[in-house]
């Protein structure tokens, strides 16, 4: 009896995906140890606008620290139809004339694809170079690669990451790579085609794919954000793939990401908003996102238990009215101590605030 046609396409995507990712395994690696804590930092908070365009929508901000100490962000900006990633730098005298990295053109000219719409960048500093990995539609979601090795200035044509065997459709990413001790990156992203659940992917130190894997349990799961705890374990927690307030979830590793396993989900509720986590130089971990009760309050929590529990610490933002929209917020811990975050403001600009641990436990500047 002829099998129907659509459990013969099924077949065939899962045959393909099979021998798509037959690979030797890599060699063991494992986590570049986060930095030791530095003396403690008095309470401090600065806020300020990185950009405001009311004529523009903007979201989806990430931020590195460059070699020097100064700290660069990306972001989406533009309207609905011709959104472009941006890419501004912050010294001494504050937040410089905003570049365009990439645009729909650039990377249909980059990737020969045809693109609809540009999704969340990524930039991380790594020495010289600067990596930016942003998301790009067309009939379904891509990752694409750069790297800039004079500041920002100039980028190399966009290569897709090859993330899925079935068209490359299906890669989703908002989190920081996490460095891995033999040179390469460490990437979780969300996977969105035939179902939703987080990804793993293992990176060489020129952003190649040489390892995927899939994090167990979180199927239904959306927006994964990672930090290391030590050498061989990090946690990611992922938020709800629908739009309804739901519990986070944490999934674990313990050998520095070839396995992952979901934990039990912590008393955090949130909507289907993404979050950022950040291992602090005290040990703790910073999550920030959206509470249960919607966009119009960005709040920050703090774990002292690697995750399992969670209590609030501080809120960043909030406010009543209809046009209070606070969300994609994004984390990093400077080399001075200082916690950087950034994250989209009313829909209009991207707002950054700089802040001490002193201050997340309540002292005032």
């Amino acid at each position: 009896m002829p099998f129907p046609r659509p459990l013969l396409l099924v077949l065939f995507v899962a045959a393909l995906g099979a021998a798509f990712w037959r690979a030797p395994a890599p060699a063991p690696t494992g986590f570049t140890p986060p930095a030791k804590a530095l003396a403690a930092l008095p309470a401090s908070f600065v806020g300020e606008m990185l950009w405001r365009d009311t004529s523009a929508v903007a979201t989806a901000p990430s931020l590195s620290e460059l070699p020097d100490g100064r700290i660069a962000a990306v972001w989406l900006a533009g309207t609905d139809d011709a959104m472009t990633v941006r890419l501004n730098v912050r010294d001494r005298d504050g937040w410089r004339q905003p570049l365009q990295i990439a645009s729909r053109e650039s990377t249909a000219g980059g990737t020969f694809a045809r693109i609809g719409q540009l999704a969340s960048p990524v930039i991380y500093a790594e020495g010289s170079w600067l990596h930016l990995w942003y998301g790009s539609s067309a009939l379904g979601d891509s990752i694409n690669h750069s790297v800039s090795t004079d500041g920002g200035k100039t980028w190399t044509q966009p290569a897709r990451l090859t993330t899925s065997p079935f068209a490359n459709f299906g890669g989703q990413l908002r989190s920081p790579p996490l460095p891995l001790a033999d040179g390469g990156l460490g990437l979780s992203i969300g996977h969105d085609f035939i179902g939703r659940h987080g990804e793993w992917l293992r990176l060489s130190a020129t952003g190649r794919i040489i390892d995927k894997r899939r994090l167990s349990g979180t199927g239904g799961s959306a927006h994964p954000t990672s930090a290391v705890l030590d050498e061989q374990r990090a946690v990611t927690v992922l938020t709800a793939a629908d739009a309804m307030p739901a519990p986070i979830r944490i999934a674990t590793t313990a050998d520095a990401g070839a396995h992952w396993q979901a934990t039990e989900a912590p008393a955090i509720t949130t909507p289907a908003t993404p979050l950022a986590v950040l291992r602090l130089g005290s040990g703790r971990l910073l999550l920030a996102g959206n509470p249960a009760t919607g966009r119009q309050s960005l709040l920050l929590w703090l774990s002292a238990d690697e995750g399992k529990t969670w209590r609030e610490a501080r809120t960043v933002d909030t406010a009543a009215d209809g046009g209070a929209d606070y969300t994609h917020p994004a984390l990093l811990l400077g080399r001075d101590g200082r916690i950087h975050l950034a994250y989209a403001w009313r829909q209009q600009g991207i707002k950054y605030v700089a802040f001490s641990e002193a201050w997340l436990d309540g002292g005032q500047p």
